[in-house]
This record gives C-alpha cells, sequence and structure tokens, in this order.
C-alpha cells in the first residue's frame, strides 16, 4: 500500500514538473513594442517588435516580462504590450498550411516566411494556424517558431 501511495506521488510530482517546464508564449499588442535591457523604461532600449510577434515568456514580474525571441535574444518588455493570443512565426519560405494534418492534403493558402499566424490546435507533428485573413490550415511544426 505505501509503495502504491509512494508510486501515485512520484507520478504526480512527475506530471507537474512537465507542466512547469511547458513553454508559454504571448504576442506582441502594441503596433510597436520597445524592448529594454532591463525591467524599465530607464534601461537601454535594445529593440523594437511589432504588433503579433511571437515571443516566449521567460521570467514574469510586477509590470514587466522578461522574453526571447526567434533570434534567441532576451529581453524586456511591458506587461500591457503582450497577449495572451498565442501566435507562431513561419520559418521557411512558403510554408504550405493544408487542409488537413498530413502531407497529401490539398493546400489551403501559403505563408511566407517571418508571417504571423494565430495558433488555434494542434495535431501530432502539425499546428493547425488561422491567417489573419482568416484562412485555416495545418502547417508542420518543423516550420514555425513559437511552440
Amino acid at each position: 500500500m505505501i509503495r502504491g501511495l509512494w508510486s501515485a506521488a512520484v507520478s504526480a510530482g512527475l506530471l507537474a514538473s512537465a507542466n512547469v517546464a511547458a513553454l508559454d508564449f504571448r504576442s506582441v499588442t502594441e503596433p510597436a513594442a520597445i524592448l529594454y535591457d532591463a525591467p524599465s523604461t530607464k534601461a537601454q532600449k535594445l529593440f523594437i517588435l511589432s504588433q503579433g510577434y511571437p515571443v516566449e515568456v521567460v521570467v514574469k514580474l510586477e509590470g514587466w516580462t522578461k522574453v526571447r525571441d526567434d533570434t534567441g535574444e532576451f529581453a524586456w518588455i511591458e506587461n500591457n504590450h503582450l497577449s495572451e493570443r498565442h501566435t507562431v512565426m513561419v520559418k521557411v519560405a512558403g510554408a504550405e498550411a493544408r487542409q488537413a494534418a498530413n502531407e497529401n492534403s490539398p493546400v489551403v493558402f501559403t505563408a511566407e516566411k517571418s508571417v504571423f499566424l494565430e495558433l488555434v490546435d494542434m495535431a501530432v507533428g502539425w499546428a493547425k494556424v488561422r491567417h489573419n485573413n482568416g484562412a485555416t490550415g495545418f502547417i508542420k511544426v518543423s516550420q514555425l517558431w513559437g511552440l
């Protein structure tokens, strides 16, 4: 009985650890959001990200979030410039969005490199995305950043 409880506790701990380790992505809400080298508007301005740009959340503080972009750069952004909306960015030239999550499915649209798409759902090896024109389709996960 104790062995069973111990095993259940270890399993629950591993599941909790897996959830904590899951990547957390947000998107930029402002047309032009400034990123800084420290959590302050008096810090050095590093660069500007455009609306819809996906970023990985690394650390959250009161009023500020440390994020990582697709190039691997780390910077700080004000929390009110981030949205819960999960976007992804195409990282290859001409990513084909297909009607279903398989290679033989018809192409619905093609998205060029650096285009932002809204993440709708996930399938094994595929992400269901929505283009800003409303079209939806499945793109291979390997062709996207922000997952």
